[in-house]
Order: structure tokens, then sequence, then C-alpha cells
């Protein structure tokens, strides 16, 4: 983690560490799998096609995730339409800047960029693999609809993902699933398009390989998948842990989320839809379940429930009195 006075999470720490071990196991079991089929089929007639299909798929994985890593604070910022701001571009820029100017004197940390969003969707988010790139952006919406103490809840939040390289973790613990999610895709494509063609017996001893592959792929993809998610949620709790002890204002966050959760739902679905691409660095979720759903939309979700949130900076609240 940076050297900021940001609170340290011996719990998201722990999380971190069990879940990239656990990743790692599957990223292990994979590269074992992938190896033994490749070989065991390749004595039985599949084709070098077919390895090469395998090989091109992790070659594109591998340069997806390193796009994310290194771009992914371009990449956000032009998914969003959002526009870099210097103090003196607009009332709401001059606030944005004194509001981070503040808080990265309370934490010791370098100034990150600053952004608005031309949207009304009432919501922030922070991105970049380190410090030196990082950018906060905040959305109209949200600049119009928080209070100052609210909006430096929110900022704290989001800056404490820069503190503890969030956007750096996730993106090296997504690259598994990004890789199996491209092995399943390219071979359904090709047993789709190559399957049925009649190239007679090598066409069948290439669906030997191919099908164990995609079954394999698949079961990856959504070990991969349940854990990054829960990865995600706990990191949002220790943000907002992060955030509330750094500006002693743990109410203030509770007050914004209780805002923008009711008012992203007035918002039309379609809208929301829109905004899905940056579900996992937004403050609140675009798209959730509903109170009251049990479910196993809460598995997963990138974000916890709304009521852990609350009860856990209730809790901070209680400590903070004594």
């Amino acid at each position: 983690m940076a050297r900021t006075r940001y609170a340290s999470d011996p719990g998201l720490i722990a999380r971190m560490g069990a879940t990239m071990f656990l990743l790692g196991l599957v990223f292990v079991g994979f590269g074992v799998g992938l190896a033994f089929l490749i070989l065991y089929y390749g004595h039985h007639g599949a084709g070098y096609s077919d390895t090469a299909l395998i090989v091109i798929a992790a070659i594109i994985g591998i340069g997806s995730a390193l796009a994310s890593y290194y771009w992914s604070d371009k990449i956000a910022l032009r998914t969003s339409r959002a526009r870099l701001v210097g103090p003196n571009d607009s009332p709401d820029a001059a606030k944005l800047h004194a509001i981070v100017d503040r808080l990265c004197a309370m934490a010791n940390m370098p100034k990150p960029r600053v952004a608005i969003a031309p949207t009304q969707m009432p919501n922030a988010f922070a991105t970049g693999r380190n410090s030196k790139v990082a950018v906060v952006c905040a959305t109209e919406g949200i600049l119009q609809r928080l209070d100052n103490n609210e909006l430096e809840g929110v900022l704290a939040h989001e800056m404490s993902h820069v503190a503890h390289k969030d956007v750096a973790v996730m993106t090296i613990a997504s690259f598994l699933g990004i890789v199996a999610a491209l092995m399943v895709r390219f071979a359904f494509y090709s047993e789709l398009f190559g399957g049925g063609r009649g190239r007679g017996r090598g066409n069948n001893q290439s669906a030997l390989l191919i099908i164990p592959v995609m079954v394999l792929s698949i079961l990856v993809y959504v070990i991969s998948f349940l854990l990054i998610r829960m990865l995600s949620r706990y990191r949002e709790l220790a943000a907002d842990r992060s955030g509330a002890l750094l500006t002693g204002q743990p109410s203030a966050l509770a007050s914004a989320l209780v805002k923008v959760t009711g008012e992203m739902a007035r918002i039309p679905t379609r809208d929301l839809r829109a905004a899905e691409a940056l579900n996992t660095f937004y403050f609140a979720p675009a798209l959730h379940a509903r109170q009251g759903q049990m479910s196993m939309a809460a598995i997963f979700s990138t974000h916890p429930p709304l009521e852990k949130r609350l009860a856990q900076l209730q809790k901070i609240s209680r400590q903070l009195g004594r």
C-alpha cells in the first residue's frame, strides 16, 4: 500500500492475499489442464490450428489485461465522457479541487488529476494504476446533490482506492477471467463455424480438444469471477472505512450513500445500463438488486449491500464517539 495516512486495513490485506492465492492456484490448474489437453489430444489427431486458437486467445487476453492496467484512466475518462478540469475552470471545478487538496493534505498523498463527467447520474469514481496517473472524477449530478461534507466523504472513499492501488490489484486479479472468457468464446466459434463442415475424422478429433477446453475455461471463468466479485465488495467496504476514518465524519459518508442510492433508483434503467461499463469503479453501483431481494444477485454484485455499508459506518461512528 502507498505510504499515506489512510488507515491500514488488515482485513483488506488478508482478503486480498487469500483471493490472489486462490486465483494463483486456479491459474496454475488452468495452465496444467490446458497443457494436458493439448498434449493428450495432440497425440490423438487434434490439429495444430486448434492449438493455435488456444495460444491466440491467451495472447489477446494478456494484451487486454495490459491495456486495462496501463490505460485504465484513459479508458474510464473516455467511456464516461469526462473532462479533466483545473481549479479555475468553473465553480464546480474549484469546489472539487479544494476538497481534493484538503484530502491530499490530510492523507499525505500526491494529488490526482480531477475530472467532471457530464451526466446527471450522481456518482464518482477513481482510476489509474498508481498515484502518478490517478484521476478522481465526479459527475455533475453528484456535485449538484451533495453538500461539501458529503462530497468530501465520497471523494475520500474514492481516493482510498488510489492509496490502496485497488485498480492495479483488480486488473491483475481479473487477468485469469479475461483469458478464460476469451478461451470460451474462441472455442465456441471454432465449433460453430468449423465443427459442422464435414472435415471427417480430423473434425471429430478436433472436437475432442475444443470441447474439453471450453468446459475447462467455463469452470475457470466462473470460479475467478466469483473470487473477483468477493474481493471487489470487500474493497468497497475498506474504502468506506478508510474514507470515514480519514475525514472523521462517517455520518456524512452514510448520508451521501443514502442520497446517491436513492437518486440512482429514480434514473431510468436504460440510462443506468449505458453506465454499466464503469460499474466496478463507481462509488455506488449503477445497477443493483432491489432492497429485500435475497439473493444470488448479491454474490455477483461488485458492491456490498447498502445496509451492510451503512452498518459499518454506524459502527465506526460509535467508535469515534467514545
